[in-house]
C-alpha cells in the first residue's frame, strides 16, 4: 500500500541523513548553542531578509504552537483562529491546556479575513461586559491552511495592517510552508512573511526534515525570555544540534524549496487527472494537499491500494478524501494512482 495520507510518512531527505551520519561523533555544546544551529539561524535570517530575527528550533509543530501562544498571551487572553484552524481541530486541546481559549471564526476555505478580525476585536470591546469575557489578543493563521488554501499577499497585508492597528500579534504556522511558498499560484515570499507577521513557524517535519520546526520572531516586543518558555514546555532539546543541522541542510543551496516544488508538481498532476475524470476539486487547495469527493464504492477500491486521510461525508454515499504528496513522493506511485482514479471513475 502506498501512503498519500500525509507528508511525513518518510524519514528525511538523503542530504540530511548524510549530514547527520557524517557529524554523528562530533562533540558540540547542547541546547542549540552549537555552530550548526548558529549557521542555520543565519541562513534562515538571510532567506527571510530579516537580519534581526530571533530563531529558535523546536521538535514538533504542536510543541511550537503551544510555546508561541503561551508566551504571547496573558492568562485572560485568547487567540483568534479559523474554526478549521489546526490549533482548534487537530491538537487535542493543546492550546487550552496552557490556559488560553481559542476564539474560532467561521471559514469555508480555511482562511480568515482582516474584516473578521477587526469585527471580532471591536465586538469584544463593544460589549458592556467585555471584562468578563476572554480578550482577543492574538491572531493565528496557517499557510497553507488546514484546507490546503493559500493566503495572497494582499490578504496577508490587510490582515497584518489590522493586527498592527490593534496591537495584536500575528502568528503564522508554516508547518507546510515550503509547499505553500512554491505553489504555482502563490505570490508570497519568505521575506514578505517576515515583513507582515510577528512570529513565523518554518516547518521542517513535513518538509524534508526527520523532525523539527524553526520559530522566527521578528518583532522585538515578543523576543524576551522565549528560551525560558521553550524549556518550560519541554522543547529545549539537549542534542539541539540535531535540529540545527537539519535546517542548515534544508536552507543550503535551496533544498527546502526545491524538494517542495516537486511535491507541488505531482499534486498538480493529480489535480489534472481528477478534473479529467470528473472528480470535483474542493476548497481551492493549491499546494501539496488535494481534496476531492469520491463515491464510497470508489473509496473501497482505492483504499485497497492507497492510504488517504478521510475528511468527512457530504452525504450517505460519498466521502471527501485528502490526497497529500511530499518531498519524497514517488512519481511512479502517482502514475499508478492516476490509473486507479480513472478506473474508479467508470
Amino acid at each position: 500500500m502506498y501512503r498519500f495520507s500525509c507528508d511525513y510518512s518518510e524519514g528525511c531527505h538523503p542530504r540530511i541523513l548524510k549530514a547527520l551520519a557524517q557529524t554523528n561523533l562530533e562533540q558540540t555544546a547542547g541546547y542549540g548553542k552549537d555552530p550548526y544551529c548558529d549557521r542555520a539561524r543565519e541562513l534562515l535570517r538571510q532567506a527571510a531578509q530579516a537580519p534581526d530575527a530571533d530563531v529558535h528550533f523546536l521538535v514538533g509543530g504542536t510543541q511550537a504552537n503551544t510555546t508561541v501562544i503561551a508566551s504571547l498571551l496573558r492568562p485572560h487572553q485568547g487567540v483568534l483562529s479559523a474554526e478549521t484552524g489546526h490549533i482548534h481541530v487537530h491538537e487535542s486541546g493543546a492550546i487550552e491546556s496552557t490556559g488560553h481559549k481559542i476564539l474560532p471564526l467561521p471559514s469555508s476555505d480555511g482562511k480568515i479575513t482582516a474584516a473578521q478580525v477587526e469585527e471580532a476585536i471591536n465586538a469584544h470591546y463593544a460589549d458592556a461586559n467585555y471584562e468578563h469575557t476572554v480578550q482577543p489578543a492574538m491572531v493565528y493563521i496557517s499557510h497553507p491552511t488546514e484546507s490546503g488554501t493559500l493566503y495572497s499577499k494582499a490578504e496577508l497585508t490587510a490582515l497584518s495592517k489590522v493586527c498592527r492597528s490593534y496591537h495584536v500579534p500575528l502568528y503564522v504556522d508554516g508547518a507546510r510552508l515550503a509547499y505553500g511558498l512554491t505553489a504555482a499560484s502563490s505570490d508570497l515570499t519568505l521575506p514578505d512573511l517576515a515583513q507582515l507577521c510577528d512570529i513565523l513557524c518554518v516547518g521542517g517535519t513535513k518538509c524534508g526534515a526527520l523532525f523539527g520546526e524553526a520559530v522566527m520572531i521578528f518583532s522585538s516586543q515578543w523576543k524576551g525570555d522565549f528560551r525560558y518558555m521553550i524549556k518550560q514546555r519541554g522543547g529545549m532539546l539537549a542534542k539541539g544540534r540535531l535540529l540545527g543541522l537539519q535546517f542548515l541542510t534544508l536552507f543550503t543551496d535551496g533544498l527546502y524549496f526545491e524538494a517542495a516544488a516537486n511535491a507541488n508538481r505531482l499534486a498538480d498532476k493529480i489535480r489534472d487527472a481528477l478534473k479529467k475524470n470528473g472528480y470535483p476539486l474542493l476548497y481551492g487547495a493549491a499546494a501539496n494537499q488535494v481534496f476531492t469527493q469520491v463515491s464510497d464504492s470508489a473509496l473501497d477500491f482505492l483504499s485497497s491500494k492507497y492510504a488517504f486521510d478521510l475528511w468527512g461525508k457530504p452525504d450517505a454515499d460519498h466521502t471527501i478524501i485528502r490526497i497529500c504528496t511530499s518531498w519524497a513522493t514517488d512519481e511512479d506511485a502517482v502514475g499508478d494512482l492516476i490509473i486507479s482514479l480513472q478506473a474508479a471513475a467508470k
